[in-house]
């Protein structure tokens, strides 16, 4: 049985990528410092195959990867605003916190080093990019990223894998649950005041994924032949869900069955991306199993049905953190 360690498996995706891993027989450990709750993982622990660890990525003892096959390198102050809020924290967490992981996995035996990564690291772009295209990060999330990825793809050798996955703006249920996220708060805006903001002009392009076709692109790049991801960059996505942001509003506002409408706020987005995503479909064989329709159906029932509290405080990232620093939590 391979044991996986997964650093910040409380957060938004890690919840899902535990249940995903979980349900594939892996031997899980978790750490993180559970900021949102130990107890966001509750439904998805089937079993004692699952150890939880509190503990901080920039400071853990080694001898915890004692053991471990496989890191998936999840923990990261995540988005752009929650970037910006302390940039100095930013860089110790998202680059030197995960540069750390990296370098503490390889002396310690690890065959396999994941990181997630983020497409926001190309920025503005006229022209569909792919992994081989110049890249140009904006904010202070995406420059470490960016960074994370140069560093740490160094230390790739034949017995080191090191995968990097550059993910689409995610979307869809998670226990540990994130409105701040372009799909999911419209579904949100749409439930809760029949119409939405949207960031000028609206014709900015982004790529989508669902958090599930997240968690099957990193049980691949697990289990893929070494010579096949070892040193390799991966955009996670799909090539039809490269969508302008104000059709995407049209689109969500027409699955969930409401009259689209809209108010416009802020100055023009300068991110602007469309994204190819045809090598990991060639060399890992993803295919996205969800569609935009599926991940906000998924979320409009969960909201209806009571799974999902709307106005919980902690499903908006940068607001969270600025009542934890409020109340002196050091991040």
């Amino acid at each position: 049985m391979k044991t996986v360690l997964i650093t910040g498996g409380g957060g938004y995706i890690g919840c899902r990528l535990v249940e995903y891993l979980q349900e594939r027989g892996y031997k899980i450990k978790v750490l993180d410092r559970f900021f949102f709750g130990k107890e966001r993982l509750d439904s998805v622990i089937k079993d004692s195959q699952v150890e939880l660890m509190e503990e901080d990525l920039r400071l853990f003892d080694p001898e915890l990867l004692k053991d471990v096959d496989i890191i998936v390198d999840l923990a990261a102050l995540s988005n752009d605003p929650t970037g910006e809020l302390d940039p100095v924290k930013t860089w110790s967490i998202n680059y030197l916190g995960r540069f750390r992981v990296a370098i503490l996995s390889k002396l310690m035996g690890v065959k396999r080093y994941i990181l997630p990564s983020s497409c926001s690291v190309y920025g503005f772009q006229e022209k569909i990019v792919s992994e081989t295209s110049p890249v140009n990060p904006l904010t202070t999330y995406a420059k470490a990223n960016y960074k994370a990825e140069m560093d740490i793809k160094k230390l790739a050798d034949e017995n080191f894998c090191v995968v990097i996955l550059r993910f689409a703006t995610v979307y869809g249920y998670s226990p540990r649950m994130r409105f701040d996220l372009a799909i999911n708060g419209m579904v949100k805006g749409f439930y809760e005041k029949g119409k939405i903001p949207i960031l000028r002009d609206g014709t900015q392009y982004r790529p989508f994924v669902h958090v599930w076709d997240v968690c099957q692109a990193v049980h691949l790049a697990i289990e893929a032949q070494r010579d096949k991801v070892n040193g390799e960059v991966f955009n996670v996505g799909s090539n039809d869900q490269n969508v302008q942001v104000f059709e995407l509003a049209k689109r969500v506002a027409q699955t969930m069955g409401v009259e689209f409408d809209y108010e416009w706020y802020g100055l023009p987005d300068h991110r602007s991306y469309r994204v190819d995503f045809t090598k990991i479909k060639e060399v890992l064989g993803f295919e996205p199993k969800y569609t935009i329709e599926d991940g906000v159906r998924e979320i409009y029932q969960a909201i209806k049905s009571g799974k999902l509290d709307p106005k919980d405080k902690s499903t908006i990232t940068v607001e969270w953190y600025k009542g934890l620093i409020e109340k002196g939590v050091m991040v």
